[in-house]
């Protein structure tokens, strides 16, 4: 009896009673909310609370938006998976490289996978992050009718979302301002217009991302508004959208059919979506030997836009960089802030920063 009593002085009940929680939590594979814990725990709902909130302040509790509770620490890395939208377009892979970094610092497993410029492919990898039970996802796919179903897939397994340029419902928002990127690259255009055309011009096109939804679209749109800023006596039958998908074979090819139906037009101003495809209406220009009478403004600053724009007389002029590089680092501390349970904005927004081709020749 006194050898019982010695070895019970030497236990401390709170922390016995955290680690049946941890061990009750280890237990579920989805969320259990509080009054569960407390019912089948028989602790006091007070201590539930309070040991609760200091897993979840520890990084080893996540709490969902609805209050539940999950363990995402055994103690072990947090785990986040991240599908990106394309190996092959460059701005995806600047993106992941930059994820793949900040997490090795941050000390957070990544688990990566490629959704191909494909639904069906986001889709899937959104099923295997929930079977390989990842503590949360970050989303980055390019087509707005699927995200409600991706979305469903994981807020139905209770794991965070964060999606990347295109909104999808239970996220949070992370990437540049759309709307701002764009009227920016129709001011370049328009300074373009203004110092080598005396404010002449046919034509406007906005080379959009039609499946990428809204959002996306208003860098399109803001590009329109800010050409017009400098510009109001442009009329509004000017401005013509193209879908170049944001690739650049589609965005070469409707931009060839564009130049052929108006072979006689001198000034033409392009306001490209991503650099993919201003690359692509590069081609096109290129090939109709249209070089001194189309200017063209991108987005993302990849670098063969960049070495591009090193040219003398490149009809890219300029290009809006969304700092690739800072991705990885906020989106890493974006996950750890969520998953310890503290409140984050809806819209995460970059910083971004316009790049002109004369910035680049100087810098030669």
């Amino acid at each position: 009896m006194a050898q019982q009593k010695i070895k019970r002085l030497y236990l401390i009940p709170i922390l016995s009673k955290a680690l049946d929680i941890l061990e009750l939590l280890e237990g579920e594979r989805r969320p259990i909310t509080l009054e569960a814990i407390y019912q089948r725990s028989h602790i006091s709902k007070t201590s539930v609370y309070r040991i609760l909130k200091t897993f979840v302040h520890r990084g080893y509790v996540a709490q969902s938006p609805d209050g539940s509770y999950r363990l995402v620490s055994r103690p072990k890395k947090m785990r986040f998976g991240f599908a990106g939208q394309s190996a092959e377009m460059p701005f995806s892979e600047a993106v992941t490289s930059s994820l793949r970094a900040a997490a090795a610092a941050s000390g957070v497993e990544l688990m990566v996978r490629d959704n191909r410029y494909d639904a069906d492919t986001a889709v899937k990898n959104a099923k295997e992050f929930v079977t390989e039970g990842v503590d949360l996802v970050i989303e980055f796919q390019i087509e707005e009718h699927v995200a409600p179903y991706l979305a469903h897939i994981i807020s139905r397994a209770g794991i965070p979302l964060i999606a990347i340029d295109i909104p999808h419902p239970h996220a949070s928002y992370f990437g540049v301002d759309n709307f701002q990127v764009g009227f920016e690259a129709g001011e370049l255009l328009a300074q373009h217009a203004i110092s080598k055309w005396k404010k002449k011009v046919d034509w406007v096109l906005g080379l959009d991302v039609a499946e990428a939804g809204s959002l996306v679209q208003s860098r399109i749109t803001g590009a329109f508004e800010g050409l017009r800023s400098l510009l109001p006596e442009i009329a509004e039958e000017l401005l013509i959208r193209l879908d170049g998908r944001g690739m650049r074979e589609t965005s070469a090819r409707v931009v060839s059919e564009f130049l052929r139906r108006h072979a006689r037009s001198d000034r033409i101003l392009i306001a490209a979506a991503t650099d993919t495809s201003a690359l692509g209406a590069l081609q096109a220009t290129v090939d109709a030997q249209r070089e001194k009478t189309i200017a063209i403004v991108g987005q993302d600053c990849i670098p063969e836009v960049l070495e591009e724009m090193k040219k003398p007389q490149s009809p890219i002029v300029g290009s809006i960089s969304h700092e690739a590089h800072t991705y990885g680092p906020r989106l890493i501390q974006l996950g750890v802030t969520i998953l310890r349970g503290h409140t984050v904005p809806p819209y995460n927004y970059v910083q971004h920063r316009v790049v002109t081709a004369s910035m680049m020749q100087e810098s030669e």
